[in-house]
């Protein structure tokens, strides 16, 4: 029998040679992409996921929008399901993009049913399965069943379906997505190494009882899925906040006992660091995670530097392993096995949706 927690480690770690195969996937699947694209106008996109793949969905979207131009949007499946009223203009040209690992959970199918009887638009789907319902169900598939997982926790399933959900974001919009990405698998083993004794020592740190998770922009849905992360794997309270957000009302939460991590944007770095800087003079302990880090994030405390030399968009998927090694190290130092969280199952299903 494996030890606790032995098959989401080996996931976390294999993250540099699945993230390669990710971008071969696309890179293969390129030409056919700009067509199905380019056959029909889209006047709106609209992301949808469940759990982890919801967050995944707020980062692609944010993407997707700045990057195309596009207007775009992220809804669980749950909503597109059951309001899709609150979701859908009408006399919209919509497509929805819908991201899950298994292909097969209740809301998501639900939502692309739904989505089908009330605008007919076309289905794109992100998946670990080319085999599930959902891949079955949509009109073009982006399929990385080399990422699938054993653990229930999502770490490279997610990180890789985001790169593709990169890839095909930039691939749209001109950007040259083969030079601009290829690195990427380097510099996330090098992060996994570098970072990896601060990664544990952060999640070991008996003296935490509460994470917060500051992210903006592109970094939102990543600061959801570590906060969902560290929760699930070591059941430990965890929130994600907008950094601004963060000062009226949670911050009163903050005392010597708490971790604020920040994922730092270029765009809006000076305003982040005013808001950790904030935190850590009410007593927590902070750790940044920035491109590079001048002065002012280096006197923060505690810094990860991606040092991707990268524009924002395409380096979103190298804020992860480092945080999910942390939420890692902090579920086996509280006796939690992070392969099997507590109450939960790798696909969710409701017997009676509708």
């Amino acid at each position: 029998m494996n030890e606790p927690g032995a098959f989401t480690h080996n996931e976390i770690i294999s993250q540099p040679s699945v993230w390669a195969q990710a971008l071969q996937t696309y890179h293969a699947q390129a030409k056919g992409l700009t067509q199905f694209w380019q056959s029909q106008p889209v006047d709106q996109m609209v992301f949808t996921g469940c759990g982890s793949t919801y967050y995944l969905s707020l980062t692609a979207a944010a993407l997707f929008q700045t990057l195309t131009g596009i207007p775009s949007v992220a809804r669980p499946a749950s909503e597109l399901a059951l309001f899709p009223d609150l979701v859908y203009p009408p006399d919209q040209r919509l497509m929805l993009s819908v991201i899950s690992r298994s292909g097969e959970t209740t809301e998501t199918i639900e939502a692309v049913s739904v989505f089908r009887e009330r605008t007919g638009g076309r289905v794109l789907a992100i998946t670990c399965d080319s085999q599930s319902t959902l891949a079955k169900a949509a009109d073009i598939v982006l399929a990385a069943d080399f990422a699938q997982e054993q653990s229930f926790a999502q770490t490279r399933s997610f990180s890789s379906m985001l790169i593709l959900a990169q890839a095909l974001a930039g691939h749209l919009a001109g950007q040259d997505v083969k030079m601009l990405l290829s690195s990427l698998p380097e510099i996330c083993d090098r992060l996994l190494s570098e970072y990896h004794d601060l990664s544990r020592q952060r999640g070991e740190a008996e003296k935490i009882d509460r994470f917060f998770f500051l992210g903006a922009g592109y970094q939102y849905g990543l600061a959801c899925e570590a906060m969902l992360k560290m929760k699930e794997m070591s059941l430990s309270y965890s929130e994600a906040f907008h950094p601004l957000e963060f000062r009226h009302g949670p911050m009163s939460m903050v005392n010597e006992n708490t971790l604020v991590v920040g994922l730092i944007s270029d765009e809006a770095h000076r305003q982040e660091v005013v808001v950790l800087n904030h935190m850590r003079r009410l007593g927590g302990d902070i750790l940044a995670i920035a491109d590079f880090a001048g002065n002012e994030i280096n006197a923060l405390g505690e810094v990860i530097r991606l040092q991707s030399d990268l524009p924002p968009w395409a380096r979103s998927a190298l804020y992860l392993p480092n945080l999910q090694l942390m939420a890692y190290y902090r579920a086996i130092a509280r006796g939690q096995n992070p392969d099997r969280p507590n109450n939960l199952a790798a696909v969710i299903k409701i017997d009676t949706f509708r």
